[in-house]
């Protein structure tokens, strides 16, 4: 078992969650498979977003989310291995465009002092009704920009 992680997320990253690595993610190596990544990144990312959504209902359907991905990423620096456990971290990169904003994603153990991986998405604003971009409404462009970071101070 991997040692605890602090509970508590290091500013400015102001979503958290810890991942539970089981046999279910790993590859042909035994290690943590990449598209896992992938996937803990889009739970990062809706837990991010949903609260940015006035009224949001408990149960959101797909058709009600206003975003959809442009570009994901993500960089490798160490491998994760069965039975152990990595914190997940998301904030908002400064500047925001008028239609899209840039997700940073950190994964890190060992109380968030060894980082394993980085991963990054364009999230665009869509109105899927017109299949077209929109405008980032001003309530959530607000939001985010409250903890906007430079993502060269976090090592971008």
């Amino acid at each position: 078992m991997a040692a605890p992680i602090a509970p508590e997320p290091t500013a400015p990253w102001p979503t958290h969650r810890r991942f539970y690595i089981e046999y279910r993610y790993l590859d042909v190596l035994e290690h943590l498979n990449h598209a896992a990544y992938f996937g803990f990144m889009e739970t990062l990312r809706c837990e991010y977003y949903l609260p940015l959504l006035s009224n949001s209902p408990p149960h959101l359907h797909p058709s009600q989310l206003d975003i959809i991905i442009a570009e994901a990423s993500c960089r490798y620096f160490a491998p994760v291995l069965y039975g152990e456990e990595i914190l997940g971290e998301v904030t908002v990169a400064r500047p925001l465009g008028r239609t899209s904003f840039v997700l940073l994603y950190r994964f890190s153990r060992k109380g968030g002092k060894e980082v394993v991986a980085r991963g990054r998405s364009v999230v665009v604003c869509y109105d899927y009704a017109k299949g077209e971009k929109k405008a980032i409404p001003e309530d959530r462009r607000r939001a985010m920009e409250r903890h906007a970071v430079d993502p060269a101070s976090e090592g971008w």
